[in-house]
């Protein structure tokens, strides 16, 4: 979306005082620089008053759509901003009862979180860490390619770039 969309959609949450459920999951796979990833979250952070203060946000990220590139591995969080202090209190009653996420799943999204960085311990693996990133990534992005030149190749179909 562009940012005036989303800053479109921002004051219409206000002014009609609709939560807004950002499923950003995708960020990462974006392989275009005509229409970069812009989140929810920045815009609704720097779009100033009374909207930042006030529009009730959940940005939803995951480890499966991006960073591995796995489908079935199941971890990610979601971020409230300005939530009713009831709707924190129902979510984390929710969370309180349910069963965590998996092993490989908690460590991935660690890592999407958090991975290695230079003059860390975790630098040791940063070198393998970003060849594996990188390589996951570009297959992703080779398939998005594929899969955009075949759509708009064939007849009677469009498609905007995957």
């Amino acid at each position: 979306m562009s940012r005036k969309d989303i800053e479109n959609i921002i004051r219409l949450s206000y002014e009609n005082k609709i939560l807004i459920i950002a499923d950003e999951v995708y960020q990462n796979n974006i392989y275009t620089q005509e229409a970069p990833f812009i989140s929810f979250r920045k815009v609704l952070a720097e779009i100033g008053e009374p909207y930042s203060s006030s529009v009730e946000l959940l940005s939803l990220h995951s480890v499966s759509k991006g960073l591995m590139g796995e489908c079935g591995l199941r971890g990610g969080y979601f971020e409230a901003f300005n939530l009713d202090p009831f709707a924190m209190d129902m979510l984390y009653k929710l969370k309180s009862i349910e069963l965590c996420a998996n092993t490989i799943g908690q460590v991935a999204t660690y890592l999407m979180i958090d991975p290695p960085k230079e003059g860390r311990e975790s630098s040791q693996c940063l070198s393998k860490f970003n060849e594996e990133k990188n390589a996951i990534s570009n297959g992703l992005k080779e398939r998005a390619l594929l899969l955009t030149k075949t759509f708009t190749e064939m007849t009677n179909t469009t498609s905007q770039p995957i």
